[in-house]
């Protein structure tokens, strides 16, 4: 199976541009003010058009209500909403029904006893996405460059699937995928030259990074 890449935070045509060139299969948008990723729906729109169906849009929101969901799905019409926030089960539930598209919860990790939600959240979601817990005075709960200890995925039964972000780059993108066996990834500021800036550079150089994980692992699975 294909290693999944998003590319997310993406606020700019230029970088936009780049990220469906370079091949990436997920393009996120961040719908939520205190991020320096933030969006407006009028951008977002504008953003949405572009991408063109050559990636997949996904909307990240936190704790969002139905009426700003409405909106993002007025003006972004993405093909998954990412929610990012506390949200429960049966809001993940009343999401997908209202809202009728796949849902990707993210998870925050810090230590194994964070995993014990995640029965609950595979019985709703479509997919999860694991994230470094963010400290307890942070304004946001994610895209804040930190990594998590990997290892707590190793072994990890979850039928569902399931993507790994926080604290990834180009560098270190091929033990993150080695160690949790995702099959996908997310990045957000380990392509960004300074806080909510992309760089073109970093994106291609992730995405590339990312690609040679996949293809060193089916080579090896030919052996």
């Amino acid at each position: 199976m294909s290693l999944l890449v998003k590319i997310c935070g993406l606020s700019t045509r230029e970088t936009l541009e780049t990220a469906l060139d370079a091949g990436a299969d997920m393009v996120g948008f961040v719908f939520f003010p205190p991020s320096p990723r933030h969006v407006s729906l009028e951008l977002g729109r504008d953003l949405g058009r572009q991408v063109k169906r050559r990636a997949l849009k996904v909307a990240l929101t936190v704790d969002a209500d139905d009426a700003t969901l409405d909106n993002i799905m007025d003006a972004l019409s993405p093909d998954i909403l990412q929610l990012h926030g506390k949200e429960s089960v049966a809001r993940l539930r009343d999401i997908k029904q209202r809202f009728g598209r796949p849902v990707m919860k993210a998870v925050p990790v810090a230590t194994a006893a964070d995993l014990a939600v995640l029965p609950g959240y595979a019985e709703v979601a479509d997919r999860i996405l694991f994230d470094a817990r963010a400290p307890k005075d942070a304004t946001r709960p994610g895209g804040l460059g930190a990594a998590f200890d990997w290892h707590l995925l190793e072994n990890l039964e979850l039928k569902l699937p399931y993507m790994v972000s926080g604290g990834l780059d180009a560098h270190n993108v091929a033990e993150a995928v080695r160690v949790t066996r995702a099959g996908g990834v997310d990045v957000s500021s380990g392509v960004e030259s300074a806080s909510g800036v992309k760089d073109p550079v970093m994106i291609k150089a992730f995405i590339c990074a990312a690609r040679a994980t996949q293809d060193a692992s089916q080579e090896l699975s030919v052996r």
